[in-house]
This record gives structure tokens, sequence and C-alpha cells, in this order.
């Protein structure tokens, strides 16, 4: 387990990390998301000891991390890195070469890895003549190609079109079932919540919110609630303590102010006519964000 205790960051006069930690668990996908600036780089940085916090412990496994643990990582940047004037399968079996692996089994892990992600047609040509998304696709490739136990990604489906995404969400995923420890930062808040197990939210610096989605969603479910019947729900509209958010016939959304007007609503409900759904409504990971980030 990748765990981050305390990491504090300034520039100058500014402090751009305060007093960051979270964890990253083997086998699950952690999203790290934040608004332009909310510190998400540089936590990643930090992590991969590219940069040195002010402050704080980064550790694995409960241990401080070796210059030998961080040959264990996969890290993608999010400004592409890659030689332009290389062919694509050279490149990232020349990446698998420095961490050991020999020229055959290097190869062999480059063109499986690069086919998977869909450039297998795509193998002798240059980098240079590649789309802006299939560069993105054989960035990645770099990042995973020796194998890595610990997998930190800064934007990695930053231009990529929905098939891409799907693409490079099952690699990820299938790492992550393998038992790989996965960070990645996204700001397409939609695939974050597709994806993740568990997430991050980072605003000016500060961990805002953490812990598994079913946990968040849990947490900002609030007084929210879903309500379908057979019948006509335009009661709900004077029934006190309730404020309707949307409402259709026989379905709404609404608030209530307390547990016991949620329960009122049910039992008249069920008195009217046949209650088809009754449940509190979870809360996407758009809303929670921007409900933390205030």
């Amino acid at each position: 387990m990748l765990q981050l205790r305390g990491i504090t960051k300034s520039y100058g006069g500014r402090r751009v990390l305060d007093e960051v930690g979270f964890d990253v668990a083997p086998g699950r996908l952690t999203g790290f998301v934040g608004g332009n600036g909310a510190g998400k780089t540089t936590t990643m940085r930090i992590a991969l000891g590219v940069l040195d916090a002010d402050g704080g412990t980064v550790s694995l496994d409960g241990a401080p991390i070796t210059v030998g643990d961080r040959r264990r990582f996969g890290y993608m940047p999010e400004e592409r890195g890659l030689y332009p004037k290389m062919k694509v399968a050279e490149q990232i079996a020349y990446l698998a070469r420095l961490h050991g692996y020999t020229k055959a089994d290097a190869e062999a892990n480059a063109a499986a890895l690069l086919t998977q992600l869909g450039l297998g047609e795509r193998l002798n040509d240059k980098v240079e003549t590649l789309s802006l998304g299939n560069q993105q696709r054989a960035q990645i490739a770099a990042a995973l190609v020796h194998e890595p136990e610990v997998l930190i990604l800064d934007e990695p489906f930053s231009g990529l079109d929905p098939l891409a995404v799907d693409v490079v969400a099952g690699v990820l995923a299938e790492r992550a079932a393998q038992g790989v420890s996965v960070l990645f930062s996204s700001h397409q808040l939609d695939v974050v919540e597709r994806l993740c197990d568990d997430l991050v939210i980072i605003a000016a610096g500060t961990i805002r919110a953490a812990g598994s989605a079913e946990q968040l969603r849990a947490e900002h479910a609030g007084s929210r609630y879903e309500l379908r019947t057979a019948g006509d729900l335009g009661w709900l509209r004077t029934e006190p303590g309730v404020e309707v958010v949307d409402f259709a016939g026989g379905s709404a959304v609404f608030d209530v102010d307390t547990d016991d007007t949620a329960q009122r609503v049910l039992r008249r409900a069920v008195d009217t006519a046949a209650v088809h759904r009754f449940a509190p409504q979870h809360p996407s990971l758009a809303q929670i964000f921007k409900e933390v980030i205030q």
C-alpha cells in the first residue's frame, strides 16, 4: 500500500500542499480529482520522489520508500515524454530494458501491451506520426511495460475518444485486478466515477474528501429520496417538511427535513398506491465534488 501522510509543500511564500494524506491500496483504482492548480501533480511527483516535500512522509507497505522500491513504480506524466523520432515498439521495449528486462522479453512485453492498447498495427511507426490520442496510448504503455506494482498516472484519459477511454480503462482495471496499486488523476469525473474503487478530492492543496466511492456517496447522500408509485404524487408538493426537486406524475425526487418526514411520506404513498421504489438518492461524483470544494 502506498501511504502519504502530512505532506506539505511551498513555493516561495505560497503553500501549495497542506497536510495532504491518503492511501492507494493494492488491487484498487484510486481516482485523484481536483481543479487546475489544486495540487494533484505536485502530490504525485512527491510520491514518486521527483519532488521533495517540505514535510510529511511517503511510505510503501509501512516502510520508507527506497530507490529500489521506486523501480517498482510506473509513472505517466501529463506532458508527453516519448522520443518522437523513435519507432513506437522500439521505444517501449527500450524502456523495459532500462528496468532490467532481456531484449527478447522487453520486445515481447512491448508488443503485447501496445497491441492490448490498440496500437498493434502501429508498432513500427514513429511516435511523431501517431495522433495525439495514440501517442497517449503509447505513453501509457511506457508506464506499464515493466509491470510495476504501483502505477501513478497524471491525466491518462486526456485526448482519448470514448472507445479509447474504454480500452485504457480496461487495461487499468486488469492491472488493479492483478494487485497493482493504481492512482490516476482526471478532470473527467464521469470516467472516474465509473472506474474507481476509491476517490480522493483535493482543493487548494488540502484533501477535502477521501474514501471508497460507496462510502463517500453514503456520507454525502443527505436527505434526498426518490419515490416511484402507480398513482399520482401531486400531494407530495404540500406535504410538510418536503421540498420537491423533480416531479413527473407518479415519480418524484425530493428533500426532507428529518428521517421521520421520509417515513411519513412512505406510509402515505403506500396507503395511496402501489410503491415501486423508495430509496435515498446517492449523489454523483460531480455533486460531491462541488459540495466539498465550496
